[in-house]
This record gives C-alpha cells, sequence and structure tokens, in this order.
C-alpha cells in the first residue's frame, strides 16, 4: 500500500477545546442524510448515534488522548473547523459537557474527575487549508486503513474533482487507487446526481434506511445495465457531469427502483445483494421480454427464466437435477431408512425421467408404402 502523503510543514499546535468545531462538510455525514449547515448539535447527534463515539470516548476517559494522533482543523474565518478527527473531537465534547450528555440524552459514559477533564482542555491539532489536505485524507478514507462507506467516498471525491479541479487520473495517483476505483465512485455519484434533478428518483425516499451506494457503482459495470441506460458498453463515463442520455432518464428512474426501492410506493427493491442479483438483473436487461415482465412486477427469478429462454432453461434444469440425484445416491446408505415416501419419491422420479427421455426422442420416420 501507498505511503499517505504527509506535508513536512504541517506543525502540532494545541488549541482550546472550546474554540474547535465538528465539520458541517464532514462528508460522512451524506451517508444519513444530514441536511446542508447543520448544527454542532445535530452533527453530534449523529455521531453518536451512527458512528460508535461511545467507543472513542471510553478509550479517552480510559487512556486519555493520544498526542500522537493529533486533529486536523481548517481555519475559516476566525473558527477552527476539524476536517478529520470529528469522532474523537465529539467524544472530547461529550466527556467535558454535562449538560451536552443530557441534552442528547447520553447515560452510558462515566463520570469524570474534573483533573482528567483539564487534561482535555486543550488538544493536539494540525491547522491546514481543506485543498492542502484532500489528497492525505482521500489516502487514509478512500484507500486506505480507515476506509468509509462507498457514497461519502464518493462525495469526497466529487469534491475534490469538482470544486478544487483536480482531475480523477491524479485523485487516483495521489491516494495510490490503482483499481479505478475514484473513477467509479465519480461516475456513480454523477449519475445519481442526474436521476435526482430530473425528478426519476429521490434518494431519501429508499426502502431502507441504509444506502447501498456500491450496488450502483457496481452495477454500472455491467453491460446489459449499460446497454439499458444507454452507456457505451464496457466503457466508463469518467469526468461527465451527465452521464446518461436524456431518452434514457426514464429507464434511469426504474434502474434505481428497482435498486434501491420505494417507501413511498411500498415497493421494495428487486436487487437484495450484489452478488448474484446484480448479475441477474444485468442479464433480464438484455431481453426485452424479460424486461416487460419486470415492469409488470413478476419479480427477478421469473424474469430471469424468461431471459434465459426454454432452450437454456432447459438445459440448466436436466444439470440441476443430475447433480441432485448424484448427491442423493452418494448418501443412501447413510441417509436413507427405509422411508416408504421417499422410495415412492424415487420411483416418481424414475417415471418422470422415462417421460423426459420419450419426449426427447424423436419420432421414427414413417415407412414408405410398397406398390402393389
Amino acid at each position: 500500500m501507498s505511503k499517505p502523503p504527509i506535508s513536512s510543514s504541517w506543525v502540532v499546535e494545541y488549541l482550546p477545546t472550546d474554540e474547535l468545531l465538528l465539520d458541517p462538510h464532514n462528508p460522512r455525514l451524506s451517508d444519513y442524510g444530514v441536511a446542508a449547515n447543520p448544527s454542532q448539535t445535530e452533527i453530534l447527534r449523529v455521531l453518536w448515534s451512527k458512528m460508535a463515539v461511545d467507543e472513542v470516548a471510553l478509550s479517552i476517559v480510559e487512556n486519555g488522548f493520544y498526542s500522537h494522533e493529533p486533529l486536523y482543523a481548517a481555519k475559516e474565518g476566525k473558527k477552527f473547523y476539524v476536517i478529520e478527527g470529528n469522532r474523537r473531537l465529539a467524544a472530547v465534547k461529550l466527556i467535558r459537557d454535562e449538560a451536552l450528555r443530557r441534552e442528547l440524552k447520553i447515560t452510558s459514559l462515566p463520570l469524570v474527575s474534573e483533573a482528567r477533564i483539564r487534561l482535555l482542555d486543550q488538544l493536539p491539532v494540525i491547522v491546514c487549508k481543506r485543498d492542502e489536505i484532500w489528497a492525505y485524507l482521500g489516502f487514509k478514507h478512500i484507500n486506505g486503513p480507515q476506509s468509509w462507506e462507498s457514497y461519502p467516498k464518493a462525495n469526497y471525491v466529487a469534491w475534490v474533482h469538482n470544486e478544487l479541479k483536480i482531475s480523477l487520473e491524479e485523485i487516483a495517483r495521489r491516494i495510490g487507487d490503482t483499481h479505478s476505483t475514484v473513477a467509479r465512485l465519480y461516475e456513480g455519484l454523477m449519475v445519481l446526481v442526474q436521476a435526482e434533478k430530473a425528478g426519476v428518483f429521490d434518494r431519501n425516499d429508499r426502502y431502507r434506511e441504509h444506502f447501498s451506494f456500491s450496488h450502483l457503482t457496481t452495477g454500472l459495470g455491467y453491460s446489459g445495465i449499460q446497454e439499458f441506460l444507454g452507456l457505451p458498453k464496457g466503457e466508463k463515463i469518467v469526468g461527465s457531469r451527465r452521464p446518461v442520455p436524456a431518452d434514457h432518464e426514464r429507464s434511469l428512474g426504474e434502474f434505481l427502483l428497482w435498486l434501491y426501492g420505494s417507501k413511498s410506493k411500498a415497493a421494495p427493491p428487486i436487487v437484495q445483494s450484489q452478488n448474484p442479483d446484480l448479475r441477474r438483473l444485468s442479464e433480464v436487461l438484455e431481453s426485452k421480454q424479460a424486461t416487460a415482465a419486470l415492469r409488470k412486477g413478476l419479480g427477478l427469478s421469473v424474469s430471469l427464466e424468461i431471459s434465459k429462454g426454454d432452450d437454456r432453461v432447459f438445459r440448466e434444469a436436466l444439470v440441476t437435477a443430475k447433480q441432485s440425484l448424484q448427491k442423493a445416491r452418494g448418501t443412501v446408505l447413510s441417509g436413507y431408512s427405509g422411508s416408504q415416501d421417499l422410495r415412492q419419491t424415487a420411483e416418481d422420479i424414475l417415471e418422470l425421467s422415462q417421460s423426459l427421455l420419450e419426449d426427447m426422442t424423436p419420432d421414427p420416420a414413417p415407412k414408405p408404402s410398397r406398390k402393389k
């Protein structure tokens, strides 16, 4: 793994804890539908309830704040916003402020002596600019040891690319990405943004609370899905903020509904897991008849059968039946104890096999009649 990009000009200094603010632009907040410009209390509530701040707080109570792991803060105006280390800052604020704990109804933290609290009055901080630290944060949380979920990753990549004007290629190079992760994240986010701007999808209306953004980034790599969305097969639409053709935006809305469902429509997603459901969906979308079945609500499994055609379904059914019979024969001595119903099942299978063979045997050609 590549080494994190560290600047030699960064210097650790100690700043008053009360002057340090949680970052309202923290990419991880996007995972939980936090509105723009949240208050410090709102950020703290999300960090506590969703990001295991209690574990961090208990560690700090027990061991103190590790000075060799400073916070990183950007000075914007007269305020210091911590852009790396928000969980640790949240933990310290809660340890030090009993009123804040009461406001958030937090009762699981132990009481700490005034002497221990005073040790947290100042914290080690590296003050830097957001555009100076992007590569370090990208390495650490996109391609490094403390990886974020895929949606915050994508938001961060988009911020660096769109706001700082750093090319996707340079982002990938600086964070040591050799698997096109940066490109896939950006492409997926731009597709999602396009769908929401076009009004064909609302992320906040998804059926499940957890947002499986990686379903989208992975799905865009399948040829059947690419064709359904009007994307060139086998190619990445990198760098475009509008990657899906306008005449395919209705299809994009359908695709995202199948991925994430809709709470308002009481429609669960048909993709339950990336493997094998995304591959199956791609197969379905390669067939017009199967896609029509999916649109009618017949479900992924039924639509997949339609997409295969009778010849493929027949072949797969025979192969599966053979494998099951081989497995049964291998366990007959230890698994069969004389049960009559199992013997009857075996006889039924024999009868079905004989009928199947008869159906597969072509009728003999009729013999030509002899002339008298």
